[in-house]
């Protein structure tokens, strides 16, 4: 049973999030001591909600999947903050469903968008390049070139359209890429036939 926690709560004793999206990419956030680790039970989507003009990600459940990610200790249990930053999204417990090299059994959260509050992206809600390069770069930083494959691979919504904004991004925390790293996202777009919307703001 899924059990979600709002704003105001706080999970008692040591709190860590689970991050799968940009938060894997390190330069993205000031999370210290964040480590990899892998969240089972549920499965990473292209989501969008009202709360946003683009598509982003979410996790939902599934009782066989499993994605990589990044578990980062909440400084003094400072949800607040955190919840700020993941504002469309609502916290849920992961504490045993998270697998990592911690020598203690942490509290984890992973943020979700519950379901019936979220749809699928559409050329008005697309995925943004920038937000999605973001995600690769952290990726392939923390995962090699095998991980960034994992990664496509298990998120589900690659029939979205993307919204290539890399010449000019319009997602807040963009990062500069090396060539090889956008080249990374670029093949995988193409082997999953994803189709881009150009940006002609």
């Amino acid at each position: 049973m899924i059990q979600i926690k709002t704003g105001t709560e706080t999970l008692i004793g040591n709190s860590y999030f689970f991050g799968y999206g940009s938060l894997v990419n390190r330069a993205s956030h000031a999370f210290a001591s964040a480590i990899p680790a892998q969240l089972t039970g549920w499965r990473r989507v292209w989501r969008h909600t009202n709360l946003r003009p683009v598509a982003y990600l979410t996790v939902v459940p599934e009782p066989e999947a499993e994605i990589d990610g990044l578990i980062a200790p909440v400084p003094e249990a400072d949800w607040p903050a955190l919840d700020l930053r993941e504002a469309a999204y609502v916290r849920a417990t992961a504490t045993h469903q998270v697998r990592h090299t911690l020598p203690h059994t942490p509290n984890i959260a992973v943020y979700t968008i519950p379901d019936g509050y979220h749809g699928a992206p559409t050329q008005a809600h697309p995925i943004l390049l920038s937000y999605l390069d973001v995600v690769v770069q952290g990726y392939f930083h923390e995962f090699g070139v095998a991980g960034v494959q994992r990664f496509f691979d298990t998120t589900l919504g690659w029939d979205a359209p993307v919204l290539d904004d890399r010449a000019k991004p319009l997602y807040p925390r963009h990062q500069n890429l090396s060539t090889f790293e956008r080249t990374q996202t670029d093949d995988h777009l193409d082997r999953l036939g994803v189709s881009l919307i150009d940006h002609s703001d």
